[in-house]
């Protein structure tokens, strides 16, 4: 590895983030030296949605090459990254995100829009995408979706907690799924969740606000009664099959 840890770049992420990269990113070079290629943060530590305490760290750390010893020296620090907020990263190597590109085309986009390169090489701002991978991909998660949501409310048996989890759950995956969609019609891309359901509502004629509701669910410390769950679990599937009829119809 030829950077150093002097080489970190951990001004422009916010101050509650930088001690716990710091650590994280100094343990990585010490224990991956040369197989160290990349650290990128990614996601909600970066933008305005962050919660100090709540929120997770989330990375991307790319490697030459991928082998188990990287993968039990990262195993190792799972406690210590555990209890500073920090996420298990993604590993990646260059290899890997190339041929990723037509599969992952939804993450891969997220990723863009929101990241920093903290040490080494950007490797995700000059990615390119084909518009037709991405379609496909946002109708079978969209389906998929639909799916799951049917399976979980089978399988929780009503049981409003475990009924609210899902709709939790189901919000945040539409959240990176909504931005490519509006990538697909070159719309603007909000880098925060509420922005975005606002901006998707505008453009594909659904409703925001159970989205924005739900979500508040994940963070706050409400207990939506029963009535409350069984309402937004009915508006949240009909958002996600409104959007499958959408994005089946999407020319690109």
């Amino acid at each position: 590895m030829t950077e150093s840890k002097d080489s970190l770049k951990l001004d422009s992420v916010r101050q509650e983030v930088r001690g716990p990269l710091k650590f994280f990113a100094e343990k990585l070079t010490a224990a991956l030296t040369d197989n160290l290629r990349s650290i990128t943060v990614i996601g909600s530590s970066l933008t305005e949605d962050y919660r100090n305490g709540q929120s997770n760290i989330n990375t991307i750390v790319v490697l030459n090459k991928q082998d188990i010893d990287s993968l039990k020296l990262i195993a190792g620090m799972a406690k210590q990254m555990s209890k500073k907020k920090l996420a298990a990263p993604l590993l990646m190597t260059d290899d890997y995100i190339e041929r990723s590109r037509d599969v992952f085309g939804i993450e891969f986009l997220d990723f863009q829009l929101t990241h920093q390169t903290i040490l080494g090489e950007d490797l995700f701002e000059k990615l390119t995408f084909s518009k037709s991978d991405v379609r496909l991909q946002c109708e079978r998660e969209l389906k998929a979706t639909l799916i799951r949501l049917r399976q979980g409310y089978i399988a929780s048996a009503s049981q409003k907690r475990l009924v609210r989890d899902i709709v939790i759950s189901a919000v945040g995956g539409l959240t990176p799924l909504l931005r490519a969609m509006l990538w697909l019609k070159d719309a603007e891309r909000p880098n925060r969740a509420e922005p975005t359901f606002t901006k998707a509502a505008e453009q594909f004629s659904i409703k925001a606000d159970p989205l924005i509701q739900v979500r508040k669910w994940r963070y706050e410390k409400t207990r939506p009664n029963e009535g409350e769950i069984t309402a937004a679990f009915k508006s949240i599937y009909a958002v996600v099959e409104q959007l499958t009829v959408i994005v089946d119809k999407f020319e690109v």
